[in-house]
């Protein structure tokens, strides 16, 4: 009888598949190891030197979805090869040594299959090694994630973002885009991400019950009609919704950023995709930061009667760029402790131009959006960038208001042991009457491990309390601006007198490094490391996400203040801040009350009369704090 030796690579066609030899030694502990193991050994994408690549049959498959040695075996992975020959557990088969000492297969009629030998060859599929080999090349060294150079032009985040920096590195402004509509008024990252964009704008729709009903209520009477708003806020799906909310309403809406850090690149592209002049990327310069509000003012044939600020950074602007714009502007809507704080000094000054609602004071915004978003988002923030446990740590909270209730309930509800700095004597009796120890910041710093920030002031911590924390302690900040941690040796804005800065952690003797997006290693000479978030800007909104709900009530408080003071007839308001009237505040509460399913009871005639108030409301006096 003659027999016929034949591979199994003969009997069956294997489709793209890369065998590569293993020493004995590695082979067999090799098959022993899960994926995670496996996983763990490979060098994370982008890692290494890009000079001095590995070479290809020393690499280990990339980790990731759909690679793996587990995922290579699932049906959902790929096509694995169905050759019968490799089937060494059919019945009809016999074993036989074969003479090179593997193992060989006979069929009954004979013909004998050299079966593969698993233990000696390793599987690649081709387009694993096609994925692997997609290495940065435009930026030298890379560590865990962005080289140190990028810090402060990162584009993308922890946040729910579909923008990678290392796509392209070409700057936005640098670049020629048009919309589907052929038009270029806008300046965004990459306009193809607009069909991600409006996917979150339609999931942010559905947690914005009282931007809708205002859109629906009111988008036929029109109360916004030839209003022109110029705005500077963070740029997020809910800020989407308010912005074709006021454009439902009649009002035409040119928009930058307040945050280099906080814009979403997809949003941003949906809203330039629908026709609204955006001027916004994630991880803006300083100088791109500024260029791009002067786009949005400073535009041929087109000047705005209303402006929408969240810090104050837009209305400075003007007043130092284009002063003869607020002979026009009927009102300005400002939404952050810092920028009603600069609003309170120009009127106290006599500057202040036009009337300013302060939103930022108002019931629903303090309320709401400072306490209740601020207890779920600093942990959301903290959380994603650090991964850090909360049970045990010690957490020193600078400001008692209600950005800083807010983070003192939720740390002590994870069980840390929380501090608490504070100037106010009545916020500090507040904080000690719910169980926190009031101190100075000197006394616990070298104990603490986090550092949180939230008073809207400057230079709340400095260079020398930076100096004294211990080894990985994690700073950061709650409040709007940039001016609570001392980081930059420059000011910032340059033109706020208020916001110049002494010692800095930018100094020579001080060797940053960027270990994941908007995570940095600030490292001291003698090696003491402290964990920077944000580079000290808004956590939450530059590391993670904020709670779409809570941000319907602020939107909502925004809107109805813009359409107060485009409305009120000359004379109502005059130069001065004002806060919202309190039957407004009211009214945003009323719209999302049905979300709860809730019943508001109503008073009597007689109950009315007894207590001296409208059925309708307002049911508390302007002073009544709650």
């Amino acid at each position: 009888m003659s027999v016929q030796v034949v591979s199994a690579a003969a009997t069956a066609k294997v489709p793209e598949v890369e065998l590569k030899d293993l020493s004995p030694s590695e082979a067999e502990p090799q098959l022993g190891r899960s994926a995670s193991a496996v996983s763990a050994m490979a060098p994370p994408a982008g890692g290494g030197d890009p000079e001095a690549p590995a070479p290809a049959a020393e690499r280990p498959p990339a980790p990731g979805p759909g690679s793996g040695p587990a995922a290579a075996l699932s049906p959902a992975a790929g096509k694995v090869p169905q050759a019968s020959a490799m089937k060494r557990s059919d019945p009809h088969h016999q074993h036989q040594r074969h003479r090179d000492g593997g193992e060989a297969l006979v069929s009954p009629d004979g013909t004998v299959t050299e079966a593969p030998r698993t233990v000696k060859k390793q599987i690649q599929f081709a387009d694993q090694k096609q994925e692997f080999n997609k290495r940065p090349t435009k930026i030298g060294r890379r560590s865990l994630s962005r080289s140190i150079s990028q810090s402060s032009t990162d584009s993308y985040s922890s946040a729910a973002s579909y923008t990678d920096s290392s796509d392209d590195e070409t700057s936005p402004r640098d670049k020629q885009q048009k919309n589907s509509k052929g038009s270029s008024d806008f300046c965004v990252k990459n306009i193809k991400q607009a069909e991600f964009g409006r996917r979150e704008i339609e999931i942010a729709e559905q947690e914005m019950p009282a931007l809708m009903a205002l859109r629906k209520r009111a988008q036929g009477e029109k109360p916004l009609a030839g209003a022109k708003i110029v705005g500077c806020t963070h740029i997020t799906a809910q800020t989407a919704v308010l912005m074709e909310t006021l454009g439902a309403l009649g009002a035409q809406c040119r928009w930058a950023a307040c945050n280099i850090y906080s814009t979403l690149n997809e949003v941003a592209a949906a809203l330039a995709e629908s026709g609204f002049p955006v001027f916004a990327w994630k991880g803006e310069s300083e100088d791109d930061f500024w260029w791009c509000i002067d786009r949005c003012v400073n535009v041929e044939g087109w000047q705005p009667n209303m402006i929408l600020d969240d810090g104050g950074d837009l209305t400075h602007w003007i007043y130092k760029k284009y002063p003869n714009m607020f002979k026009k502007i009927k009102g300005i809507v400002e939404e952050s402790v810092t920028g009603v704080h600069r609003l309170y000094q120009l009127s106290k000054a006599g500057k202040l131009c036009v009337p300013a609602m302060n939103v930022n004071d108002s019931v629903t915004k303090q309320k709401f959006d400072n306490l209740y978003c601020c207890r779920e988002s600093i942990l959301d923030g903290l959380k994603r960038t650090t991964d850090m446990m909360f049970g045990g740590k010690q957490v020193v909270v600078c400001g008692y208001g209600e950005v800083g209730k807010g983070c003192c309930a939720a740390l002590k509800a994870m069980g840390s042991i929380v501090y608490v700095t504070e100037i106010d004597p009545i916020c500090a009796l507040q904080a000690c009457m719910d169980g926190f120890r009031l101190v100075k910041l000197n006394e616990v710093i070298r104990q603490v491990d986090i550092v949180i920030t939230c008073t809207g002031n400057k230079n709340v911590v400095t260079r020398e309390h930076l100096d004294r924390m211990k080894n990985s302690c994690i700073v950061c900040n709650m409040g709007h601006s940039n001016t609570e941690i001392d980081v930059w040796d420059k000011s910032w804005p340059m033109m706020y007198s208020l916001c110049v800065f002494q010692a800095s952690l930018r100094t020579p003797e001080l060797t940053w490094e960027r270990v994941r997006s908007q995570v940095d290693h600030v490292i001291w000479p003698d090696g003491k490391r402290i964990v920077l978030l944000a580079e000290g800007r808004l956590l939450n909104l530059s590391c993670s996400t904020v709670p779409t709900f809570v941000l319907s009530i602020t939107a909502t408080t925004q809107a109805l203040a813009l359409i107060e003071l485009y409305n009120a007839p000359e004379g109502r308001y005059k130069q001065d801040v004002y806060l919202l009237p309190k039957k407004m505040d009211e009214y945003v509460a009323s719209l999302h009350l049905p979300t709860f399913d809730a019943h508001l009871t109503e008073l009597t005639d007689e109950q009315a009369k007894y207590l001296g108030l409208n059925k309708n409301g307002p049911f508390k006096p302007n002073y009544y704090r709650y």
